[in-house]
């Protein structure tokens, strides 16, 4: 099955079955973080892919079921989960000899498992950024919201404060909908209004707050979907060319808010740092690399001391784009990237490590990579640190 099937099936696996689930592979799964569990970790909140009911702590419940994978071959596997003494976890496990996709070269590509029957299952795994950004966009997801149930319609399950914000900043929309700085900038005000955060709580936990804003973005887009297409829905479409016209509309749009909404967040929370940057200046052979810091001017300031320059490419995947950033900005060695991939394999770290690519990835996400490496990579607090050490 070709690579365009693949996403393809994935997309209408989803559509078809009653519940469905996404995640990234992480080291974790693969044991590349040289722990000693088996199978797929799946967060808590994927419990009714299987079970009627959360699993209780203090004992331990399992379900066997089948699963068809890429559309080819079948495994006997089990659902199980650990409830007795420290564990308190879900896992997938039991796949049978030469099961491609626990090796350690599968960290970070995206699994999607759909229940077809109460027994009875399907998954694929994708593997290139392309495929993982085309699936996500589909449901207008981004990578920081995976490792849940995929949502089978436009429903979000917020709280009623949160709504109530929503509702009222979408009141006074003039427009179908905001550009994505705007989306970005009401989003963050939102939940900080929700929450009663203040800028020290900002600067104290940047990468959690980060998540929030996005996760926020990612709800508050949902509800002015679903505000905007209302009408669209409830009548019928006049003819397929039509159909497929909004289909595609919806497409773009989702996958426009997804791939400017990280840069935007990361912009204010340099922002609130008072950090020195510049944001998408132009480079040699006319390349935009998205943030540099201090500043452009310096950049091309020919005696401004190189190790006081530093470059940060912002890309929500990055298994194979990251060599898209080695050209950006000649004067800098190291090159950061931030990213919201949830793990990628030894060997991809290390050509990318052997090419001065230096990752920064929000906190919770540094267990997801190869043991080995993850001390080498940065969260956003320590990136931020850094960058403000320098400036000093």
């Amino acid at each position: 099955m070709t690579e365009n099937n693949l996403v393809n099936n994935a997309i209408n696996l989803v559509n078809k079955s009653d519940i469905a689930f996404t995640k990234f592979i992480t080291a974790n799964d693969t044991v590349a973080t040289g722990a000693h569990q088996s199978g797929f970790y799946l967060h808590r909140n994927s419990y009714p892919l299987f079970f009627d009911k959360a699993g209780v702590k203090g004992s331990n419940k399992d379900k066997f079921v089948k699963i068809k994978w890429q559309g080819d071959f079948e495994t006997e596997s089990r659902f199980i989960y650990y409830g007795t003494g420290t564990r308190n976890e879900y896992r997938l496990t039991r796949f049978g000899r030469n099961f491609p996709f626990l090796q350690e070269n599968n960290i970070g590509n995206l699994i999607v498992i759909g229940r077809i029957t109460d027994d009875y299952y399907e998954a694929f795994v994708l593997s290139s950024d392309d495929d993982t950004e085309d699936f996500l966009s589909a449901f207008g997801l981004s990578p920081s919201e995976t490792n849940r149930i995929i949502p089978k319609s436009n429903v979000i399950d917020i709280d009623a404060k949160l709504e109530d914000l929503f509702q009222s900043y979408i009141e006074t929309l003039k427009v179908d909908f905001p550009t994505s700085t705007e989306l970005a900038d009401n989003a963050r005000g939102i939940i900080i209004k929700a929450q009663n955060i203040n800028t020290p709580e900002i600067k104290k936990m940047p990468d959690r707050e980060l998540l929030r804003w996005l996760d926020t973005e990612y709800q508050l887009f949902k509800a002015i979907e679903n505000d905007r297409y209302a009408p669209l829905i409830k009548n019928p479409f006049k003819s397929i060319d039509d159909f497929i016209k909004s289909a595609n509309s919806v497409l773009q749009r989702r996958k426009s808010r997804a791939g400017k909404s990280l840069e935007h967040h990361l912009s204010k929370m340099f922002n609130i740092f008072e950090l020195k940057f510049d944001e998408q200046p132009v480079t040699e052979g006319n390349k935009k690399p998205d943030f540099i810091f201090p500043d452009i001017e310096s950049y091309r300031n020919g005696s401004f001391k190189t190790d006081k320059l530093i470059f940060l490419a912002a890309k929500t995947t990055c298994k194979d784009r990251w060599r898209q950033i080695l050209n950006e900005a000649d004067r800098i060695r190291v090159k950061h990237l931030f990213t919201l991939q949830q793990g990628i394999s030894s060997n991809q770290l290390k050509e990318m490590y052997e090419n001065d690519v230096k990752l920064v990835v929000p906190k919770d996400y540094i267990s997801a990579y190869p043991k080995e490496y993850q001390r080498k990579i940065y969260s956003l607090g320590t990136f931020i640190k850094y960058v403000d050490y320098v400036q000093k």
